[in-house]
């Protein structure tokens, strides 16, 4: 667990809130049968919970995600210092620290620029492409083909070990938790300090842009019998990038929405296709999901970026004063500290 002054807290509701039902399709609150039946019976029905017995197959359900979302950070911290003993890496250059040849000269010199001292947003844009400037979705090469490459292949290796595995996340069943793997330090973290900071700064000074202190990465791997789609949600996030590494597939495209706070915020959604090395860049509010993958596998990195002088002030999942809870790490990205204020991001 981290101390000291840069130690990170989540918020109480991740066992309660935002608790994900795949067969249904549905995100829901849960603090109990009755609570569940008031604030979700009827959409619930409409959605095929008719019988009883659907009711409690679902109630087991939502008290077992919730048992294993109690677990989920000393399950963790076990896996991590298991993986740091035992495991063997295939590819041992992915752990050394981030180097500029690893990354897209697109991506560089978006980078470079957004560092210099009359760099503007205007400026920016020229260096990037801009998916939907309402939105305010962006995209840009990030990583170089060997690079994704040498990282498919580690990140292959580790699937086929025999090493514990955790989610990526409570939505994905398949992929890798990087901070687990031992590639926090020497990749992501660089990654967000040194290049994405000051280009989510010019790109999204509303939403903590210019302070993300921490973040959460994982790789999610699409493929026959396993995951082929993602259903509609937002991240726990102020900001995200999310990289194709590969390798060959057809579908599976994004597809956004608004930000979850705006009513009819799914009556257009704007597909965008996946670029092997590209990375998408939006809010985290902004609701999207991927559609099903067509044929071969997708992996992908995505790294939510969080920014605690954001959400100190309101969690992103429940919308009320975060409640604060130990965590490890960089727990979901909330301090006891009181960094300066920034405006929370708003809808535009």
């Amino acid at each position: 667990m981290a101390t000291g002054p840069g130690r990170f807290f989540r918020c109480a509701c991740f066992c309660s809130e935002n608790l994900y039902v795949a067969r249904y399709g549905l995100h829901v609150r849960f603090r109990g049968e009755q609570q569940l039946r008031q604030d979700y019976g009827p959409v619930l029905r409409s959605r095929g919970c008719v019988s009883p017995k659907d009711f409690e197959q679902l109630l087991e359900e939502l008290e077992q995600e919730v048992e294993r979302r109690q677990r989920l950070g000393p399950e963790s911290a076990a896996r991590k210092a298991l993986i740091a003993n035992s495991y063997r890496p295939a590819r041992l250059e992915i752990y050394n620290p981030l180097q500029d040849v690893a990354l897209a000269p697109e991506f560089l010199a978006a980078a470079e620029y957004s560092t210099l001292p009359g760099a503007d947003l205007e400026g920016l844009l020229q260096r990037l492409e801009t998916v939907s400037e309402e939105q305010r979705i962006y995209r840009l090469p990030v990583f170089t083909p060997p690079f994704c490459q040498a990282l498919l292949e580690e990140l292959e290796h580790f699937e086929q070990s025999d090493m514990p595995k955790g989610r990526p996340n409570t939505m994905n069943n398949y992929g890798v938790l990087l901070h687990e793997l031992g590639l926090d330090e020497p990749l992501v973290t660089p990654l967000r300090e040194r290049f994405l900071q000051p280009l989510m700064a010019l790109l999204y000074p509303d939403c903590g842009g210019g302070g993300l202190d921490s973040h959460r990465a994982f790789v999610v791997k699409y493929a026959p019998g396993q995951d082929r789609e993602l259903g509609c949600h937002y991240d726990n996030a102020e900001l995200t990038i999310n990289v194709a590494l590969g390798k060959t597939f057809t579908g599976g495209a994004l597809y956004f929405g608004g930000l979850f706070q705006a009513p009819s915020a799914l009556a257009k959604p704007l597909e965008v296709e996946h670029v092997v090395g590209q990375g998408i860049l939006h809010r985290g509010g902004q609701l999207h999901g991927a559609r099903p993958l067509g044929t071969g596998e997708r992996w992908n990195l995505v790294v939510w970026l969080r920014a605690s002088a954001v959400r100190n002030r309101l969690c992103p999942m429940c919308g009320r004063k975060p409640d604060l809870v130990d965590d490890e790490g960089f727990g979901d990205g909330f301090t006891r500290e009181e960094p300066p204020t920034v405006d929370v991001c708003v809808l535009t």
